[in-house]
């Protein structure tokens, strides 16, 4: 029986990308962290080949694998019914059982999670989820496009060129020498959409340059080249109000909490404004270092020109120094 006092919540985790390991651990923080006294938490982990399974498994058993093996293991789907509005278990005794769902958080990376496709199936569901929406998490998941979209609305970002799998075997040295010639040396070389942390490398020269290339192209059919910035990343997560006309900012790191709103406007000054010395001074003390305010604007400034452009954005990452270079845009839950 479920609760009628309690928000049912529903974590998604692990899925088919390559980072579903990733995803294993990060579920974690919010099986570990979510108050169950006001909450309902039920665990859908997606197998490598695509299974979905309710589980009642352990952070830990998630963590390492195991709790795919676990005996209480039920197949299970995220209904597109809007009738159903939540979930149907298929139980050991071959019956069918439908859990309301209030929200899903999910706890996907990469493709197949985090690129818009579970976001469709929720707002077919008419379902509430964490995250962005699907058109951020879709042009987001592609760094390809990502990218293409903040310098079609003069966003700053890191110099950059694209390739898809028929370019490259095509002409490889063509390849490697456009890449030489605009961005230079270090280059980091990306699969367009893998995530975060798979299939990443640092390259210094054409022969590491070849060898990344081909270890991107394990992960998917298209290579993003990135300049190396030399600089201090800083990571915000920031939310755009288009309705109240601010940006709300969220530093969950180094145990900083407090969201703040930042109101956007004409004439809005630095070293007047009560808003942004309080970003200020947390951004300081989540991020360990000595951030300058005009780059505490500059982020805002980015934050809220991306969801403009984009519709909903999670975290940003700046370069501090060059205050000119957008990293990345994440939009899985983390």
């Amino acid at each position: 029986m479920q609760s009628e006092n309690k928000l049912c919540v529903v974590l998604l985790f692990g899925g088919m990308s390559s980072e579903h390991e990733v995803s294993r651990v990060s579920v974690g923080n919010f099986v570990n962290n979510i108050d169950r006294t006001k909450y309902e938490v039920l665990a859908v982990g997606i197998t490598k080949e695509g299974r979905w399974l309710y589980t009642e498994a352990t952070a830990a058993q998630m963590a390492d694998g195991s709790w795919e093996e676990l005996a209480g293991n039920m197949p299970c789907i995220l209904s597109p019914d809007r009738a159903d509005h939540g979930m149907v278990l298929f139980t050991p005794e071959g019956h069918v059982e439908k859990l309301h769902v209030d929200v899903v958080i999910p706890v996907l990376h990469g493709l197949w999670g985090e690129d818009g496709t579970v976001q469709g199936l929720l707002e077919l569901a008419g379902i509430p989820y964490v995250g962005c929406g699907v058109l951020a998490s879709a042009a987001c998941m592609d760094k390809g496009v990502a990218n293409a979209l903040f310098e079609a609305n003069d966003i700053p970002h890191t110099k950059w060129l694209a390739a898809n799998r028929w370019q490259i075997e095509s002409d490889l040295e063509g390849v490697c020498a456009g890449v030489e010639a605009k961005l230079g040396w270090p280059v980091f070389v990306k699969p367009a959409n893998a995530g975060s942390s798979v299939g990443i490398s640092k390259v210094s020269n054409r022969e590491e340059l070849k060898k990344a290339i081909a270890l991107a192209l394990e992960n998917d059919r298209k290579v993003v080249f990135e300049a190396f910035v030399d600089g201090q990343e800083v990571k915000v997560s920031t939310e755009y109000c288009a309705e109240k006309g601010c940006i709300r900012v969220l530093m969950p790191e180094a145990e900083v909490t407090e969201k703040i709103e930042v109101v956007w406007g004409t004439g809005l000054e630095l070293n007047d404004n009560h808003e942004i010395e309080r970003v200020y001074d947390l951004l300081n003390r989540a991020q360990g270092s000595n951030i300058a305010k005009e780059s505490v604007y500059q982020i805002l400034t980015c934050g809220k020109d991306l969801s403009e452009a984009i519709g909903e954005l999670g975290t940003t990452g700046i370069d501090e120094e060059t205050r000119q270079a957008l990293i990345e845009i994440l939009t899985a839950a983390l």
